[in-house]
């Protein structure tokens, strides 16, 4: 059985300008002490997803909807919010991408940090302060001590963003949700953070999923990669395939707009033309189509699925007609 099951994960949201689908037909599952990576523009879904495995998208205006989304066989759309909060920050925990609106202004950092040991541990408040101590010195803050008795507008934006990764940390999760976890930290810190994950997942084998614009972060630490355009998946594949030789157009721009430090170094980037769609208006056939430069004439009118390509036991997937043709498709199918 898998540790996180997801089956077919649909999120929409009623607004005055329509119905947003943010997410729209996305399954992955997780094995114990694997990382999923999970890329694509600002505004494809990735940190929708990533709430919804939590229980965070606010109803209304969001409906979560999916054919399965359990934690070890249970229900995550099914619990009470009793059993979420038992959940959250305990078997699975996230780690925000903006910590100025995750952490509490008016309450000291180290109250913030103890609560979540107190809560989910039942260990002593002296206790709690001491793990919430180690905890801030594992993510590289000096004088740990000291900035438990701080509030967070008094530390810097770096700081916080390590508060918030030392709070994911703390109780040894199951599942670890990173949004963005290291946008805020210079190389050397960031460096010492992934580590810190590395570490926890070869001694508790916790999963992560890993949402992040850095692909150089996605190259280092994950497993498989999943790849998403406007609240699909367009491309999975494992990780050293899919940096080896990108199947769909999509990620092969992504991949194609990285600096690189061999060849010609003064040589303009690639980009991707034009601009994600608007979600509630997207555009009929593949939602890709207009930025690419290998559309024909079936991708106007036709949502391509996820093709299987190939026959291995780990196969990849590509929702994009030309490429599954070319790759030799094996069959169909959204499982991830």
């Amino acid at each position: 059985m898998a540790l996180l099951d997801v089956r077919n994960l649909r999120v929409r949201f009623e607004t005055h300008h329509g119905v947003v689908r943010a997410v729209d037909g996305v399954s992955f599952s997780l094995e114990e002490g694997e990382t999923l990576g999970l890329v694509g523009e600002s505004g494809s879904g990735k940190s929708v997803t990533n709430l919804s495995l939590m229980g965070l998208v606010p109803q209304p205006p969001g409906v979560v909807e999916a054919d399965a989304l359990t934690l070890e066989g249970r229900s995550i759309l099914e619990m009470s919010d009793e059993e979420l909060r038992r959940v959250r920050g305990n078997e699975v925990s996230m780690i925000f991408q903006d910590p100025m609106t995750s952490l509490n202004p008016l309450l000291t950092i180290g109250r913030q940090l103890t609560e979540v040991l107190e809560v989910h541990e039942r260990v002593t408040r002296r206790e709690a302060r001491r793990r919430a101590a180690k905890g801030l010195d594992d993510v590289g803050i000096p004088e740990p001590e000291k900035r438990l008795d701080q509030y967070p507008h008094e530390l810097s934006g770096g700081m916080r963003q390590r508060v918030m990764i030392a709070m994911g940390l703390l109780c040894s999760p199951k599942v670890l949700l990173a949004d963005e976890p290291t946008t805020a930290l210079d190389v050397t810190i960031q460096a010492q953070i992934l580590e810190l994950m590395k570490s926890l997942q070869e001694s508790h084998g916790t999963a992560i999923v890993l949402v992040t614009h850095d692909l150089g972060v996605v190259a280092g630490m994950s497993d498989r990669v999943n790849v998403m355009y406007a609240g699909k998946l367009v491309e999975t594949a494992s990780a050293e395939a899919l940096f080896e030789s990108p199947r769909h157009p999509y990620t092969a721009g992504l991949l194609g707009s990285v600096p690189r430090l061999t060849g010609d170094t003064g040589a303009a980037l690639d980009s991707i033309p034009g601009s994600p769609p608007d979600l509630a208006a997207l555009p009929g056939g593949c939602a890709f189509r207009p930025r690419c430069g290998q559309a024909i004439d079936r991708c106007a009118s036709e949502v391509p699925p996820l093709h299987v390509l190939g026959s291995s036991s780990s196969p990849r997937r590509t929702a994009c007609f030309e490429h599954a043709r070319l790759g030799g498709a094996a069959a169909q199918g959204g499982d991830a």
